[in-house]
């Protein structure tokens, strides 16, 4: 008789944003005359930008042509594509990142719950608390964890690191052996950044302890401030200790067309074997490539127009940030986040609880946030906002939340 994998078991309820949804549609259903407004999950609202439908438009039609259809695509990705990665987001950026470092592929999320496959299962992982829900879960159907602890709510044989106001939602460094080192800067839920300097001390501890660190740098786009890495290859010694995921997703509305890619230096290696060559034999037998149609909008990115119109796009929900950081301060919250990234966290009043805090949203003003627990024991007491928000929903939910 077949077996399942139990350690799907030891998962806490569904995913957080099926959660989210599931409450949102059981009140929707309930009040259907109510109006709400979404800046819970962090979707974009805004279209694609022209060059980028230029490019889709353009793709499709050698698509239809014989002479220039495209079938399966190359195992990393097209060379148009990884070139223009290698070029604008490392070597313009001081970071020694070769094209056929760069494997591409559906979107971020995808590899941060696929890269752990290359992993032995005694490794001890490392992440955040509160932290994105995906890495996480993925080591624990992996079997890489041990139980989940109702009194502690978090799983066993897993170095949890705080992060807390008290320092700046930046973690410190682990106390108890890692392997695996989960960082995502800037922050996805806190909207915290991390400095340079600060960046680099991880690195140097990685290389020290012999650990990986697996940092998703999903929302680089969004910095503002100069202190503060766009990459961790900017770091010295990065390419022996680091593995970067990226996104489109964030930085260029491709949230419904989905494109991503991870970086694997060839210089990372445990005990002789070369953690590239590893992906590479995934990524080969478990992915087929990114359609050729969402590479070249891709490549779009990074044409001058493309940089313009995404210059802007990210300006506009970074306004969306700052009127949502206002209106709540104004309000008399405890507010952070917000600078470099599209993320608003705050303290729930009078000691609410991050899900009473979101009924209490819900209910009152009809409008829809996440609750900081579902990121992890640390987050309880907060609450995440997005900025992916229209800008007259945003204006909306503020007047909405100032009145209660």
């Amino acid at each position: 008789m077949y077996k399942i994998n139990d350690n799907y078991l030891k998962l806490q309820g569904s995913y957080l944003f099926s959660t989210i949804g599931k409450k949102v549609a059981e009140y929707s259903l309930a009040n259907p005359e109510k109006s709400i407004i979404r800046l819970g999950i962090g979707d974009v609202t805004q279209p694609l930008a022209p060059a980028i439908i230029e490019a889709l438009h353009s793709a499709v039609d050698e698509m239809g042509k014989a002479e220039t259809f495209r079938g399966y695509a190359p195992e990393l990705g097209y060379e148009f594509l990884r070139n223009a990665i290698a070029k604008n987001d490392y070597e313009d950026r001081g970071a020694d990142i070769q094209a056929d470092e760069i494997f591409v592929s559906d979107g971020a999320k995808s590899d941060s719950g696929n890269i752990q496959e290359i992993f032995s299962l005694d490794n001890r992982v490392a992440v955040c608390d509160p932290v994105y829900p995906v890495y996480l879960d993925a080591n624990v159907m992996a079997g890489r964890t041990g139980e989940f602890n109702k009194g502690t709510e978090r799983f066993d044989n897993v170095v949890y690191m705080p992060c807390r106001e008290e320092n700046g939602f930046v973690p410190e460094l682990p106390k108890e052996p890692a392997d695996l080192i989960y960082l995502c800067f800037p922050n996805n839920p806190t909207g915290s950044a991390i400095t340079k300097a600060q960046l680099q001390e991880w690195v140097d501890y990685a290389n020290r302890t012999g650990a990986v660190i697996i940092y998703d740098a999903a929302y680089e786009a969004y910095i503002s401030e100069a202190e503060v890495p766009h990459t961790i290859f900017e770091c010295e010694g990065a390419r022996t200790c680091a593995i970067e995921l990226k996104s489109f997703s964030k930085n260029a509305g491709f949230t419904g067309t989905r494109l991503g890619y991870t970086v694997i230096p060839k210089d990372l290696k445990c005990g002789g074997v070369s953690l590239h060559s590893l992906w590479a034999r995934r990524h080969g037998t478990k992915y087929n490539g990114a359609p050729y149609i969402i590479q070249k909008a891709g490549e779009a990115v990074y044409s001058e127009a493309g940089k313009r119109q995404l210059k802007e796009q990210v300006a506009y929900y970074m306004n969306n940030a700052k009127i949502i950081k206002e209106g709540l301060k104004e309000t008399g919250y405890t507010v952070y986040g917000g600078v470099n990234a599209p993320y608003i966290w705050l303290k729930t009043p009078d000691k609410t609880t991050s899900w009473e805090f979101f009924d209490y949203l819900l209910e009152r003003a009809n409008v829809v946030g996440t609750p900081g627990s579902g990121f992890g024991p640390s987050g309880e007491g907060y609450f995440r906002l997005t900025a992916f928000g229209s800008y007259e929903n945003t204006v909306a939910a503020m007047e909405r939340i100032k009145k209660l």
